[in-house]
Parts: C-alpha cells; structure tokens; sequence
C-alpha cells in the first residue's frame, strides 16, 4: 500500500531522515490501520512486540482490534499530533466510528462516537518493536449508552 501524500526522503541526510523515514513508516502503517488490514498490520511488527510491556505475537496485537471493528466498523484513526524523537514516534490521535455492534455489552446504537487516543511506539530495525496505547474508552461507552438512551 503506497503512502499518500508522504514526499520522497531523497536529499535529506542525518537526523533528519530519520525522522522522515519514521513519519513515513508511520503514515504508512495508518492507513493498513484506517483500511483494517490486519496482515497488513502485523507486517509493521517486531515478533514478539512488547505492548504496554508485555510481549504479544503480532496477530494478537490485531487479534484484539477485530471486535472493536465489529463493533464499529468505520473506525478511523486521524493524526492530530506526531512527534519523532530519535526511535520514538508520540501519537495523539482522533478516533471516530459509528456503533453499529456489541461493544462492551452494548447492542448497537447507531451512535457516532469520537475520542482521544495516545500511543508511543518505539522503532527497532524499521519495525515497532514497542507500544504504550491509552484510548478513552469510557468516553466511548458514555457516548453510546447516550445514544442507547435516546433510542
């Protein structure tokens, strides 16, 4: 999957490219996330990757992002925020979707939801060998039980 927008790395040396070819990897590694692509995904990954300091097999890494697409399934990650420093990517993202699953008990509401997540990711060897994730998730459940409410 080719990553739009993403100017070639060409002409930019040291520090810099650096940083560029990890802005790159990351760009690319969204849109296997905005498009589901789990194997896709799992090609971004160290095996093991260490998630929030524990090691996981990369499948069960997008193991875990199969039910919250049921769920939602036009979950979309949009970056608000990216900053490189050195092997570390820092993340603030805004994250959308439209409930249309069982979420955490909650039969579906046809609610749009939005929330905040931040995530860390630690570079090795071109791949993430590292994550740190928090997304607001009782954000979520709030603006679904809403939606469940007017129902």
């Amino acid at each position: 999957m080719a990553t739009k927008g993403t100017p070639p790395v060409s002409g930019v040396t040291g520090y810099a490219a650096q940083n560029e070819e990890r802005r790159a990897l990351y760009l690319s590694y969204i849109e296997y996330c905005n498009a589901h692509d789990f194997k896709g995904m799992e090609s971004f990954y160290t095996s093991p990757i260490n998630v929030n300091d524990e090691p996981w097999a990369p499948s069960k890494v997008t193991a875990q992002f199969k039910p919250l697409i049921a769920a939602f399934p036009h979950w979309h990650w949009e970056i608000r925020h990216l900053t490189i420093e050195g092997d570390y990517i820092a993340l603030h993202l805004r994250v959308t979707g439209t409930h249309r699953g069982t979420f955490q008990g909650i039969e579906a509401t046809g609610c749009r939801m939005t929330t905040s997540q931040f995530t860390l990711y630690h570079v090795v060897d071109g791949k993430f060998a590292d994550v740190w994730d928090l997304v607001d998730t009782d954000s979520v459940i709030k603006q679904i039980e809403q939606g469940k409410a007017v129902l």
